[in-house]
């Protein structure tokens, strides 16, 4: 069975967990939390799980600081009832949503004092414990009418958390609004045909930006026994929604086909809706992952006088996993930050060349400081085989910059991986800290850091 789960995917075998971590340099006083990420570890690379990038179970790695210490990490599989008996355990209680159980592998997110795993196409998130035990599948105390979302949005002025759910089996997607205390207020249903995916949307003041682009659930692909029977399907258009936060009302307007799995941010700009997105050519051509063009970070500016949609290329490199000061979602913001990346299957292993072959260019590791008011980048290069994954910004003062970039970094001559803190106004100087791990971690998807 083929799988890509190799190089940098690579799965690890152990759970750890570890105390009194070393650092290198000084981990900054005012760090009092978590720093938690998720990603696909399948158990086995023997199962069938292990043949789709997105169907490995769900690991989380959190790193816990206080005080200037590393005080521990840990690692942990996200137990669904198929992951704990195979671990000895009992199932967590909870429901299901469409008869799906997922160990949720995507993102990891705090909320009320909470922590969740989260997942998509109709899967609930699973609530882990502060030290990443799983305590079960979460429906919010009955308030998910159906699955929930990968990713979510926080309106930084209401404490308002927005997620959009979709399931192949619905003729519409679901707009989902939590409280600051973890209760579901609001759940509206949008009409979408052909029941397509929609990994991100955004979020501006005004609105919830929907993105109906042409990648659908694929009966023809499922009966043929695809992992992901998800498609790029010609005939279906590409078009934003604008779903107004007081009214409800959705107004689409026509994009050129693409396809998008990220956001970096939106805002409102007058009579314009500015949305700035990881934008691919194409994906999941014949349901298969790789391939379709390289991701750049783009601009759409969507003009609600004259119903037009404009497209300007912010940077033409190659890159994903977009993230910017949080504070400021949905409002006018500066600076954002990427990692630089091939063709994720392409890069990590490539089809027809052994890795030690492949040039440095293909190792880029480069994560990217992105000034979206002067147009300009700095690039931070870590070396080869550093498999570098998503920087996370930390705020520590009121400027947009005052803060901390966050990110696990492989580090070869270990053979484990560090977390490296810089300066997000020193980018590209000496880390501030950094603070070496016991263990590998693979190069996963989303994670975030959660205050105590």
């Amino acid at each position: 069975m083929s799988t890509p789960y190799r190089g940098g995917l690579a799965p690890v075998t152990d759970e750890i967990t570890a105390f009194d971590l070393k650092v290198t340099g000084r981990i900054p006083a005012e760090l009092n939390g978590r720093y938690l990420r998720n990603g696909p570890n399948p158990l086995s690379l023997d199962d069938p799980s292990a043949s789709h990038l997105f169907l490995g179970e769900g690991m989380v790695h959190g790193v816990r600081l206080r005080d200037g210490r590393a005080e521990w990490y840990r690692n942990r599989w996200v137990r669904n009832a198929d992951v704990a008996r195979r671990l000895g355990e009992e199932p967590r209680p909870g429901r299901t949503h469409g008869g799906m159980d997922f160990a949720a592998n995507t993102h990891v997110i705090g909320l009320a004092g909470r922590t969740f795993a989260t997942v998509e196409a109709g899967s609930l998130p699973y609530e882990l414990g502060y030290e990443l035990d799983t305590i079960g599948p979460c429906d919010f105390d009955g308030g998910l009418p159906g699955g929930f979302a990968a990713h979510t949005h926080l309106d930084p002025a209401t404490g308002e958390l927005h997620a959009m759910a979709y399931f192949f089996g619905w003729d519409h997607h679901q707009h989902v609004v939590l409280d600051a205390k973890g209760a579901v207020t609001r759940t509206r249903d949008i009409p979408i045909a052909d029941a397509p995916m929609m990994h991100d949307f955004a979020l501006t003041e005004r609105f919830v930006v929907l993105y109906d682009l042409p990648v659908t659930f694929s009966m023809a692909h499922a009966e043929k026994g695809a992992p992901l029977p998800y498609a790029w399907n010609e005939e279906h258009g590409s078009r934003l929604g604008l779903l107004s936060r007081r009214t409800g009302e959705v107004r689409w307007f026509e994009v050129n086909p693409c396809w998008v799995f990220h956001t970096l941010n939106a805002y409102d700009d007058g009579d314009q809706v500015v949305v700035d997105v990881v934008r691919y050519p194409k994906r999941f051509v014949d349901a298969r992952l790789e391939g379709g063009g390289s991701p750049t970070l783009d601009r759409w500016r969507i003009d609600l006088s004259s119903g037009r949609v404009s497209e300007t290329r912010l940077d033409d490199r190659a890159q994903e996993f977009p993230r910017m000061d949080e504070r400021l979602t949905g409002r006018p913001y500066r600076y954002g930050y990427t990692v630089a990346t091939s063709d994720l299957v392409e890069m990590v292993y490539p089809p027809d060349r052994a890795m030690e072959d492949l040039p440095d260019e293909a190792f880029d590791n480069t994560l990217i400081k992105h000034d979206l008011e002067r147009g300009t980048q700095q690039g931070r290069r870590f070396g080869r085989d550093a498999y570098v994954g998503e920087p996370v910004f930390v705020e520590s003062g009121e400027a947009e910059d005052a803060g901390y970039v966050m990110v696990f970094v492989n580090d070869p001559a270990r053979g484990a991986a560090d977390l490296v803190i810089l300066s997000a106004q020193d980018f590209t100087g000496e880390p501030v800290a950094t603070v070496h791990l016991p263990a590998r971690v693979p190069l996963g998807f989303h994670g975030s850091w959660v205050s105590d």
